[in-house]
């Protein structure tokens, strides 16, 4: 039996299952939600119910949106002809901060997994499969993580977009920047070398 009264116990059990969060912490959340004013915690019910209300996926790259298409898929001024695929609308932030890329991004919303039961069929590939069979798109750049999963994923959808004119790309993986390759794991330095380009002075 709990030691909280019902609604206090019901709301720990729910901030529990938010990622990264153990039993200490949702006791934390959720006594600070009770000190709160009515109106914080108002605002926070809210928040929370607005964002399963308004947002969906974009119909063209599967990014969470609010509006249909997505910004990145609505703007003229990128080069919708150069797709970035990355696992999760969380990665577009990531390749974004780089000011390096003007082009539009496709999310899979997770990586193959066999062993939790992630197969082909559960990833979202169909727009981008039909977009590129229709000749819209000239460069797919696979931007999936540089897991096993991320790996199996980056040869999958390699395969399955080989029979259409896209120039398919991967991410180069290696040595960070500012980091000892003494430090180095083999797997990243093997990487480093292989994704080695010509070097000007």
């Amino acid at each position: 039996m709990s030691r909280y009264a019902e609604p206090m116990a019901r709301l720990i059990e729910e901030l529990k299952k938010l990622p990264g969060v153990g039993a200490k912490t949702a006791q934390r959340y959720a006594f600070h939600i009770l000190r709160s004013s009515e109106e914080d915690a108002a605002a926070l019910a809210d928040a929370v119910h607005g964002l399963k209300a308004s947002l969906r996926l974009c119909s063209v790259c599967n990014n969470i949106t609010d509006v249909d298409p997505c910004a990145y898929c609505a703007n003229p001024a990128r080069n919708h002809r150069m797709v970035c695929v990355v696992e999760e609308p969380t990665n577009i932030e990531a390749v974004e901060r780089t000011r390096g890329f003007n082009g539009v991004f496709h999310v899979l919303h997770g990586t193959l997994s066999p062993l939790h039961g992630i197969g082909p069929d559960q990833l979202r590939t169909a727009t981008l499969r039909a977009r590129a069979e229709r000749g819209e798109v000239d460069e797919v750049i696979l931007a999936t993580s540089p897991t096993l999963e991320g790996e199996a994923t980056a040869h999958w959808l390699a395969g399955a977009l080989r029979g259409t004119a896209v120039r398919i790309t991967r991410i180069a993986t290696g040595v960070p920047a500012g980091s000892d390759i003494e430090y180095a794991d083999e797997v990243t330095m093997a990487r480093a070398l292989e994704g080695r380009r010509e070097f000007k002075a």
